[in-house]
């Protein structure tokens, strides 16, 4: 594969949230909106791209940003410095293939100076066994957990010292 990462351009939003979408209810949905707030908030908000496909997205966030999810406010409340993965998707035809370890590696290189922790979460329920196997191996741990959507959802909250 000839992967290139780089930032998101507005073009590009379009396949993210198709991406995203395909990709519930491993992460939250969101709308056009949502993303074009990300794109102008975002710590980091790049892309995956073969040619003219984008393949996968990673959006992160650092401390301080005026952003309502629970599970980073949970971040927030407890942690000074640090960056959180807001959300991770990688195209079913490009899973398996190092995209995701790809950007996890580009957001830590771009936080080195900021911060010595990343944070995100995982689901428990409704579980997404394969997403934390690949946090597990990665170094993360499990620093907390958390129950949202009146009951319907709880992730595991974790973190890696980088």
């Amino acid at each position: 594969m000839n992967v290139l990462i780089d930032n998101v351009e507005t073009n590009d939003l379009q396949t993210v949230l198709q991406l995203n979408d395909a990709a519930v209810p491993h992460v939250n949905r969101i709308d056009l909106l949502q993303l074009q707030w990300f794109s102008r908030k975002a710590t980091y908000f790049r892309v995956a791209k073969e040619a003219d496909s984008t393949l996968a997205f990673l959006i992160g966030l650092g401390p301080g940003i005026d952003y309502p999810s629970p599970n980073y406010r949970w971040f927030c409340e407890r942690y000074t410095s640090f960056i959180y993965v807001d959300r991770v998707v990688v195209a079913a035809e490009a899973r398996q293939s190092g995209l995701a370890s790809r950007l996890y590696d580009d957001f830590a290189l771009t936080a080195l100076d900021s911060a010595a922790i990343m944070t995100c979460e995982v689901n428990i329920k409704p579980v997404n066994e394969t997403s934390m196997q690949f946090h597990l191996r990665r170094g993360f741990r499990q620093v907390g957990s958390q129950t949202t959507d009146a009951g319907d959802k709880q992730v595991a909250l974790l973190e890696k010292v980088l």
